[in-house]
C-alpha cells in the first residue's frame, strides 16, 4: 500500500504539471497532502512537513540570495563583455550560441555543483537569448544536458553518495566510466548543435549590429535605458523589435566597480569550489557585500529588493513546495517501501544485465527518487543483488550515475537545482521536461553503450 501510494503520487504530480492542468506549487504540496491523508497520517501532517521544510530550507535561502546576487551583477553590467563576447564568436548566429551554451556550461559544471552552474550559466547567458529572439527552452535543455553529464564528476552528488553507499573508491566508480563520459559529452555538444539548427532555420542569422561600433544619434543618459536628445553621442544597442526610434542607452560605464564586481564574483566562485562555507552563508554574504558597494544608500538597496522579489518568491517556493513532497514521502517510508516494491520484481536471471537495466533506468527513475533514497534505499539492494548473481556491485555502481540524477537532476520535481534552472530561464517545469526528456534519455543511452563498448561494465 505504502509504495503504491508514493508511485501514485509521484505519477500525479508528473502528470499535472506536464499537462498544466495545475501549477508545480500546488501540485507538490497538495498531492503528497492527499496522499498522506488517504494514507492514515493525516496526525502526522505537520511534522512531516516541517521536517521536508527544514531540509530544504538552507536550498531555499541559498537560492534567494543567490537570485538576488547575479541580478544585482547582471544589472551592474558585470556579464555585458561575456554576452558581447559570446555574441562576437556566435554572429548573431543561433546555432553558434547554443554550442556555446553548452561549451559554458561544461567548463561551469567542472565544480560538479548543480545549483551554481545554473545560477552563473543562466544569468550570463539569458539576455543573450532574449537579444536574439532565442527559445528560452533552448537555453533550459542545452543547460540541462551539459550539467548532467559534468555531474558525474567524483566530487559531484551521484557519485560521491554511490561511493559511499557501496564503500568504493573513486578509481572503482568514477574511473572506468571516464571514457563513457567523454562519449557524453560528445552528444552534448552534437545535440546542442542539432537544437541550434532548428533555432537558425526559425529565426535566420540575425544582425544586431556592433554595439562598439555601431553610430547613434545625440543622445545622453538619464537612467539606464531613457534618453533625451540634444546631447553629445554615444554608442546605442538596438534589440530585436526595437521601433526606429527606440534607442537602448547601456549604463554610464563605472571602471571601479566592475573591477571590484569581477573580483567578488571570481572570490565567491573560488569559495563555492573550496567549500570555504556553506553555500548558504556565502551567497548571504556575497550579496550584503556587492549591495552596500553597488548600492551604497538604503533607498537605493530597498528599490533594488523590489525590482527583483518576484524572481526570488517565484523560484524559492517552489523549493518550498518540493520540500512538502519529499518530507512526506520520506517520512511516511513511502520512498523505502518504493524501493523494495522496485527490487522485488528483479528475477535472478537477470543478474548479468543489471548494470544496463540500472543504467537505462536510472534517468527515467530520478523522476521517482530523491537522490538520497535512489543512492541510499535503491543501489545497495541491487548492488546486493547483483553480488549474489555474480556480478560485481561496482559496475552496478557506475551504472547507476550514468542515468540516475546525471541526466535526470535537472528534470526531477525532487531535485531543489531544478527549479533554479526553470525559473531563472522563466520556463515552466513542464514544459522544460516535455522539450528536453527524450534528449536527455538520449545522453543515458549514448554513456551506457560508449560503458559498454568500453568495458565499463558487461551486457
Amino acid at each position: 500500500m505504502p509504495a503504491a501510494l508514493g508511485f501514485a503520487t509521484i505519477a500525479a504530480v508528473l502528470l499535472l504539471t506536464m499537462t498544466k492542468r495545475a501549477s508545480v506549487l500546488v501540485a507538490l504540496i497538495l498531492i503528497p497532502v492527499l496522499a498522506a491523508i488517504v494514507g492514515g497520517h493525516a496526525g502526522q501532517l505537520g511534522e512531516l512537513i516541517l521536517g521536508g521544510l527544514t531540509k530544504v530550507a538552507p536550498t531555499g535561502i541559498m537560492i534567494a540570495f543567490a537570485v538576488l546576487y547575479f541580478s544585482l551583477m547582471m544589472d551592474a553590467g558585470l556579464f555585458e563583455p561575456l554576452i558581447r563576447g559570446l555574441l562576437r564568436v556566435a554572429r548573431s548566429d543561433p546555432l553558434r550560441v547554443t554550442v556555446a551554451t553548452a561549451v559554458l556550461t561544461l567548463c561551469v559544471a567542472l565544480d560538479g555543483d548543480g545549483a551554481s552552474t545554473f545560477l552563473i550559466t543562466v544569468s550570463a547567458l539569458l539576455p543573450v537569448y532574449k537579444r536574439l529572439g532565442m527559445n528560452p527552452l533552448v537555453l533550459s535543455g542545452v543547460v540541462c544536458l551539459g550539467a548532467g553529464v559534468m555531474n558525474m564528476v567524483p566530487w559531484g552528488g551521484p557519485t560521491v553518495r554511490a561511493m559511499a553507499a557501496l564503500k568504493l573508491d573513486s578509481s572503482d566508480v568514477f574511473n572506468p566510466v571516464l571514457p563513457a563520459m567523454g562519449f557524453g559529452v560528445l552528444w552534448v555538444l552534437a545535440a546542442s548543435w542539432l537544437l541550434g539548427r532548428r533555432e537558425r532555420r526559425r529565426l535566420g542569422v540575425l544582425s544586431l549590429g556592433d554595439p562598439a561600433t555601431e553610430p547613434s544619434p545625440p543622445v545622453t543618459a538619464t537612467t539606464a535605458g531613457s534618453v533625451t536628445a540634444g546631447e553629445p553621442e554615444r554608442q546605442v544597442l538596438r534589440l530585436p523589435g526595437d521601433g526606429p526610434g527606440t534607442v537602448r542607452v547601456p549604463p554610464l560605464p563605472r571602471t571601479w566597480l566592475n573591477v571590484f564586481n569581477l573580483l567578488l564574483t571570481v572570490a565567491l566562485v573560488v569559495c563555492l569550489i573550496q567549500e570555504v562555507l556553506p553555500l548558504p552563508v556565502l551567497f548571504v554574504l556575497g550579496f550584503a557585500i556587492a549591495a552596500l558597494v553597488n548600492h551604497p544608500t538604503w533607498e537605493q538597496q530597498q528599490t533594488l529588493l523590489d525590482k527583483h522579489a518576484k524572481s526570488v518568491v517565484l523560484v524559492t517556493t517552489m523549493i518550498f513546495a518540493a520540500g512538502v513532497l519529499t518530507g512526506i514521502l520520506s517520512g511516511t517510508r513511502m520512498i523505502d517501501e518504493m524501493a523494495e516494491a522496485l527490487v522485488s520484481v528483479v528475477p535472478d536471471s537477470f543478474g548479468p544485465h543489471l548494470p544496463v537495466a540500472v543504467a537505462v533506468t536510472g534517468m527515467p527513475l530520478s523522476l521517482v527518487f530523491t537522490p538520497d533514497a535512489y543512492y541510499f534505499g535503491v543501489l545497495p539492494v541491487l548492488a546486493e543483488t547483483a553480488h549474489g548473481l555474480g556480478t560485481d556491485p561496482a559496475e552496478v555502481a557506475r551504472a547507476a550515475i550514468l542515468g540516475q540524477m546525471t541526466t535526470g537532476f535537472p528534470l526531477s520535481p525532487l531535485t531543489a537545482s531544478t527549479f533554479i534552472l526553470v525559473g531563472m530561464s522563466g520556463v515552466s517545469l513542464g514544459e522544460h521536461q516535455r522539450f528536453i526528456f527524450r534528449w536527455a534519455f538520449a545522453t543515458t543511452l549514448v554513456m551506457t553503450a560508449g560503458a559498454l563498448l568500453t568495458g565499463a561494465f558487461s551486457l
